[in-house]
């Protein structure tokens, strides 16, 4: 690890960390260790198996707030890396480990970018945040979610939040996320009559009842989406029925679908019409909703024109503004009515084996980071 960034150093002590989710494997403690030297005051929000802190500098003014996790997926197949997945490596430039990309080079960023800040100008305007979780590759129920819900509580005032999920396609910084599409999925049971297929009056057949009523849910057109959102999507994940006889009518179909909206829709609009086709079809069924968040939209203002300033004078390119993609953690926080915004590494190999980053490509983040902070509190 000699001559390592500042950056490079910390990711490579984070990504040597194990911590599959929710483990937080010690990560939190490094990063609070680092920010108490720069006077955060420091609140550690655990709950359930999850590890979270809120950490602020300053008492007063517009508050930015840099928001990510610490846990990651599991490795896979470790003979399958090319370095072994906790012990971080530079190949050919690349950095090589778990959590590369997704996302704990962001937030060695992200760390290093404030100690750079806050030691260059120690009596900034405004507060700086960190809100971090080891619960978002999980079921994300016990980590920002929950710490967003206390802050609200306290009527604590977060106004630009940057998430370091990896955004970024092709080169750093050509994507920024703004906003992310609405989730929500749904778990179908359509009732019939089971028999033998030889006596179809007998027996009632789900399948059939089902084929109609998954083909108008396929077909409906929800929305025209709008200038940031694509429109609304409907999507069979999986159906399930049958006995594994040939000669048997089953009495049951399942169905898991999920829809990924935009901000012309709610959950209830989309629940209704849901409803409306099943009634229309007449059928027997039990159904049951996972509700994963709504829809959020970071218009351009001061957060946007801040980070997009810092890209074009870092890597010298004009970033591109998108709500593509699935969820992530800012729609806790956009709830907050935070000014949200998702800017990280290329996200090309995240959740892979050999997941990897360019070296080179978190320093640059480092300096968008900071960059931002200038721009926002200079």
């Amino acid at each position: 690890m000699t001559n390592l960034s500042s950056t490079l150093a910390l990711a490579f002590d984070l990504i040597s960390r194990p911590s599959v989710t929710p483990e937080d494997a010690g990560c939190q403690d490094v990063m609070i260790q680092r920010l108490e030297k720069l006077g955060f005051e420091i609140e550690e929000m655990p709950f359930g198996e999850v590890k979270n802190f809120y950490a602020k500098r300053g008492t007063s003014g517009p508050n930015l707030c840099f928001a990510g996790h610490t846990d990651v997926v599991p490795t896979g197949p470790e003979s399958e890396w090319i370095n072994p997945p906790f012990e971080p490596k530079i190949i050919d430039g690349k950095l090589y480990g778990r959590g590369a990309a997704d996302m704990k080079g962001s937030l060695a960023s992200m760390v290093v970018a404030v100690e750079e800040f806050v030691n260059a100008n120690p009596d900034h305007k405004g507060q700086i945040s960190f809100l971090i979780t080891s619960d978002e590759e999980g079921p994300f129920v016990d980590g920002t979610t929950r710490v967003v819900d206390a802050l609200i509580e306290r009527k604590e005032k977060v106004d630009w939040c940057i998430v370091g999920e990896p955004s970024s396609t092709n080169q750093l910084g050509d994507i920024i996320k703004n906003g992310r599409r609405g989730s929500f999925s749904g778990n179908l049971t359509i009732y019939g009559k089971q028999g033998h297929v030889a006596y179809p009056h007998l027996a009632q057949n789900p399948i059939h009842f089902a084929a109609p009523v998954i083909a108008e849910l396929s077909e409906t057109h929800w929305d025209e989406g709008n200038d940031f959102f694509p429109p609304t999507s409907f999507q069979v994940s999986n159906i399930n029925s049958g006995t594994g006889a040939t000669n048997v009518v089953p009495g049951t179909l399942n169905t898991l679908f999920n829809l990924r909206f935009s901000s012309e829709l709610d959950f209830d609009k989309i629940k209704t019409r849901i409803l409306a086709i099943l009634e229309k079809h007449d059928v027997k069924y039990d159904i049951e909703w996972t509700y994963n968040g709504l829809p959020f939209l970071t218009r351009p203002g001061e957060l946007v024109d801040a980070i997009v300033k810092s890209v074009e004078d870092s890597v010298n390119i004009t970033p591109e503004l998108s709500t593509s993609g699935g969820t992530s953690d800012g729609r806790f926080i956009a709830q907050m009515g935070t000014q949200v915004v998702e800017l990280g590494p290329i996200n090309a190999t995240i959740h892979q084996i050999n997941e990897c980053v360019e070296a080179e490509s978190l320093n640059q983040l480092t300096n968008i980071y900071r960059k931002t902070l200038e721009n926002l509190f200079l």
